[in-house]
């Protein structure tokens, strides 16, 4: 199915993934790995990261970072964040995928500001940490809730991303011109493709739409893909688009 483009572009069912056991951290360097995070309260937290399988811990080369934020369907107690949205994509193309990739798990929400949201900053730090990460090229994408949580975290923390790229996100129930034009010009320097189905009823296309009408008002310069008749699944075709991670690497922070 082609996809239909509004406003100004710059551009145009995956196999399921097998659940990786998460009981343990991994001693493999590269592959999805399960790792644990211990907040400063102690708790515990398990997270997926993929490493290329390129990876080499003596090296010189540094890799790109994507942090993706599940939907709803994924918080603790669904399915596993890695086997919906990019996860599935990435093993499609395991032994060329280019990014090292954080999938940390909500328990409710990705909001800027909750425990949730302030997790998976902290396994981005962490992820950064372990392994050779270039600080230029962090990139944050989510679908749903997490397309929603991705415009949150974009406008809270905008020197975080050199890209970000929201599938179906939720603002608000009824988002007006004046809560996208709030965050339109946090994020409006953040290079941004956006992604929704036409015919979604879950979160409605109007989100996305408002969003894009916001950013071309502040003088941003976003692209959006819209998929005709495709409901609230969106982001099986948008994260299985070469151009999506071909975008991405063509930018960094300054």
């Amino acid at each position: 199915m082609s996809a239909r483009v509004l406003l100004i572009l710059g551009l145009g069912c995956l196999p399921a993934l097998g659940t990786p056991m998460l009981h343990a951290e991994d001693t493999a360097m590269t592959g999805f790995l399960n790792r644990v995070h211990k907040g400063a309260d102690g708790k515990a937290a398990k997270y997926v990261v993929f490493v290329p399988k390129d990876y080499d811990a003596e090296g010189d080369k540094t890799y790109p970072v994507i942090v993706f934020l599940h939907g709803k369907g994924e918080c603790v107690g669904g399915k596993p964040p890695v086997e919906v949205g990019i996860g599935p994509a990435i093993k499609k193309q395991q032994d060329t995928f280019p990014f090292i990739t954080a999938f940390p798990r909500a328990r409710r929400e990705w909001d800027a500001g909750t425990l949730d949201a302030d997790r998976a900053l902290a396994i981005l730090d962490e992820v950064q940490k372990e392994f050779r990460t270039d600080p230029k090229r962090v990139y944050l994408t989510g679908l749903s809730l997490g397309g929603g949580g991705t415009w949150s975290l974009a406008a809270k923390y905008p020197e975080r991303w050199a890209a970000i790229a929201p599938i179906c996100g939720f603002i608000n129930p009824r988002p007006t011109t004046e809560d996208c034009r709030a965050i339109a010009e946090k994020i409006k320097g953040i290079p941004c493709w956006c992604f929704h189905g036409e015919a979604d009823r879950a979160v409605l296309v109007e989100q996305s739409r408002g969003m894009m009408k916001a950013l071309w008002a502040a003088g941003g310069h976003p692209n959006y893909t819209e998929y005709p008749g495709v409901e609230h699944n969106s982001w099986d075709q948008a994260y299985a688009t070469p151009e999506l991670y071909e975008w991405l690497l063509k930018h960094q922070l300054k």
